[in-house]
């Protein structure tokens, strides 16, 4: 899927409210080095970059049909982004603490927009349930 870096970058800078962020470390693929980048998740796209206030965008991630996982290698706290099928390429991170893998983990989990969009269902019958409750009781 090819995206528009412009609308990237204006989505990722602008005053949208941001469901996490911070710095990892993102291995590379090819050496199997890890650079520090800072990270912002919005939505179902994880952007990164080198510091907070660079306006550079070094990459975007699009989480959908991803699954994350948690490995301790490296003597570090690691998690990976999995995606599976021909041509799609996998991500290991790493971070200084448990609590911050936690955190990104945990948040990561529920950033795909299936997930959104099934939570969105439940509250909406959950939603609607409450309403029928509250009419039925006041006939």
């Amino acid at each position: 899927m090819k995206l528009h870096k412009k609308i990237l970058t204006h989505y990722q800078s602008c005053t949208s409210p941001v469901d996490n962020e911070g710095y990892l470390f993102k291995k590379k693929q090819r050496n199997g080095s890890y650079h520090r980048r800072w990270f912002i998740l919005k939505g179902n796209l994880l952007f990164y970059q080198e510091r907070p206030a660079d306006r550079r965008l070094l990459g975007v991630i699009v989480l959908e049909g991803c699954a994350v996982r948690r490995a301790d290698t490296d003597g570090r706290f690691c998690f990976g982004l999995v995606f599976r099928g021909p041509g799609f390429k996998s991500y290991q991170f790493a971070a200084g603490e448990e609590d911050t893998v936690e955190s990104w983990v945990r948040v990561l989990l529920s950033a795909s927009h299936c997930y959104l969009s099934l939570l969105l269902r439940d509250l909406h019958t959950q939603y609607q349930g409450s309403n029928l409750i509250e009419d039925g009781g006041g006939s």
